[in-house]
């Protein structure tokens, strides 16, 4: 049996490192944002979210979509992919914007349990060193076209200038993206509208492009093919609501704006990755017979075609277009660096039960880019993407489905989330069984098990079978596995126990180990109380009840 220890006296109490204890530079990465730390507008924040939807990944992933399956199959599987893209970040947004909380603490407290969201943080932190190799890799394009700097120089330069970006986290994202954003977007359209007025048959060429299907018309399995690898980027939610987390909380007064803001920033991402996607698949088309489809598809060439085309000037237009794609790229990369460290931190912080600070882990995310880059993941783009999908798409069908269905129609799951260790169970088959389910047979779908036609429509049989069996399942285990137990904190605020912090009452649980109240981050790295608050051995007072 495990002793209750005895009230930590001031010497012995837990002690974090600056990194940890520095709220601007670990930005409350394992644990509810506090409002005293929430001090940004609704338009700042959303403005944040956005500014990391500034990457050129979606131009190139446009420009191979059109390359590999032509006009049509392209633009459908673009348009298709993003209606699902925003139904289902609508909820996501809308849950972590409510509750102040990151992709991970949303995942736990929504079907997956304390470890079962372990899985999911994998997922979530390979979207985000997938992306970052990718976006790095336009990046170090860019660079070395410009410099003559060999590409394998350029990928270093590239990964290691984002370090220093994001050690302050929102702090200074906020601001580089606010201050950005008017001319990132004016370099962005500057291209078409000159291409457009200069080359008024530049849109039939787009529109009758066949690339390498040799046909501009539609094909099914063509536009499930292209709507799977846009899906990929289903999981930029979690992006999003690691921006959406520093949301002022919604009153009366502000409804309408606090909407508008979460809706815009949260699943409106996707109305301006879809447009760029369309955009990257036009530039595609225009040069390809210039360039050839190789190159077509990297978005220096694609942007220095354009700015080339309005300036008449070679030298003018790389060097515009350069600007271009480093602004681009720096403003996307410090956001896949910043989540990625946010999501090692989950992971290593419940496996492990250390926690070094958030800018450990950013540091072995970038090295994980950098890795991927070298190894030219880049021109493996569809491939990659279409295998990702489908795992992301079974993650976050599951949340979906149980944030809207088992929450709002079945009532079967508590309506507030809860993500602290001594509330949740390990594992909640709810979400946690369909997800696995779901991404085993998608994936052997989409090897060809099942036939071509389930190949090329993979990421969508993931999607309809997380979303069915989540309620399924929650129905079959009666919601048993969503609460552990509760606490019942009167305080607004109080001091934590073991670490000797203020912490405001959403981060504060009981624990009978420690015999006070403690934050959720020492409940997270405590080694030694084996979780008797979950066991009925706990303390038999009224500070918490046991769900037995």
């Amino acid at each position: 049996m495990v002793e209750r220890k005895e009230k930590n006296s001031i010497s012995n109490k837990r002690k974090y490192n600056k990194l940890v204890s520095t709220p601007e530079i670990e930005d409350y990465s394992l644990r509810y944002a506090p409002k005293k730390f929430r001090k940004w507008k609704e338009f700042t924040v959303a403005n944040a979210a956005m500014g990391g939807i500034a990457y050129l990944a979606d131009f190139a992933i446009g420009g191979s979509l059109i390359v590999s399956y032509g006009f049509a199959n392209a633009t459908l599987g673009i348009l298709i992919a993003a209606v699902i893209i925003f139904l289902t970040g609508i909820p996501i947004a809308y849950y972590a914007s409510k509750y102040h909380i990151d992709m991970d603490l949303l995942t736990r407290g929504s079907g997956f349990g304390y470890l079962g969201s372990t899985i999911t943080s994998i997922i979530y932190a390979s979207f985000t060193f997938i992306y970052f190799s990718l976006e790095g890799s336009v990046m170090s394009q860019a660079i070395s076209l410009y410099s003559g700097i060999p590409l394998r120089i350029s990928y270093l330069i590239a990964a290691l200038i984002m370090i220093p970006l994001v050690v302050y986290g929102m702090t200074f994202l906020s601001k580089l993206q606010l201050y950005t954003q008017p001319l990132w977007f004016s370099l962005m359209l500057v291209p078409l509208i000159g291409i457009y007025i200069k080359d008024p048959t530049s849109l039939s060429t787009w529109t009758s492009f066949g690339g390498e299907a040799k046909t501009a018309s539609f094909n099914p399995l063509f536009t499930g093919l292209a709507a799977g690898v846009v899906l990929s980027l289903i999981a930029q939610i979690g992006e999003q609501v690691d921006y959406l987390r520093f949301m002022p909380d919604k009153e009366p007064s502000n409804s309408k704006k606090w909407w508008l803001f979460v809706i815009l920033a949260g699943p409106g991402w996707v109305i301006l990755g879809a447009f760029k996607e369309l955009y990257g698949s036009f530039l595609a088309a225009n040069i390809a017979s210039k360039v050839g489809y190789v190159d077509a598809t990297e978005p220096i060439y694609q942007f220095l075609f354009g700015y080339n085309i309005i300036l008449g000037s070679a030298f003018a237009a790389l060097t515009i277009a350069t600007i271009y794609v480093l602004l681009s790229q720096i403003k996307i990369n410090v956001t896949n660096a910043y989540s990625g460290s946010l999501s090692w931190s989950n992971f290593f912080s419940r496996i492990l039960h250390i926690h070094p600070g958030r800018v450990i882990w950013l540091v072995l995310n970038v090295l994980i880019g950098l890795t991927l880059m070298e190894l030219g993941v880049f021109y493996e783009l569809n491939f990659v993407l279409g295998f990702y999908s489908n795992v992301a798409i079974a993650w976050i069908g599951a949340v979906v489905s149980d944030l809207v269905i088992n929450k709002n129609i079945l009532k079967i799951s508590p309506p507030y989330i809860e993500f602290k260790r001594g509330h949740l169970y390990k594992i909640n088959p709810v979400g946690f069984v369909p997800m696995i389910i779901a991404s085993i047979i998608s994936i052997m779908a989409f090897f060809g098990l099942f036939g071509y036609a389930a190949q090329s429509f993979s990421p969508f049989i993931s999607l309809a079978i997380s979303f069915m069996l989540t309620p399924i399942m929650a129905v079959l285990t009666k919601g048993k596995y969503y609460i552990a137990r509760t606490s019942n904190i009167q305080k607004t605020e109080d001091t934590c126990v073991v670490c000797g912090y203020n912490y405001e009452s959403e981060d504060l649980l009981y624990c009978p180990y420690h015999q006070g109240n403690i934050c959720s981050l020492c409940c997270t790295l405590d080694k030694s109380c084996h979780e008797i608050c979950k066991t009925k051995i706990g303390p038999q007072n009224n500070d918490f009840r046991l769900k037995i």
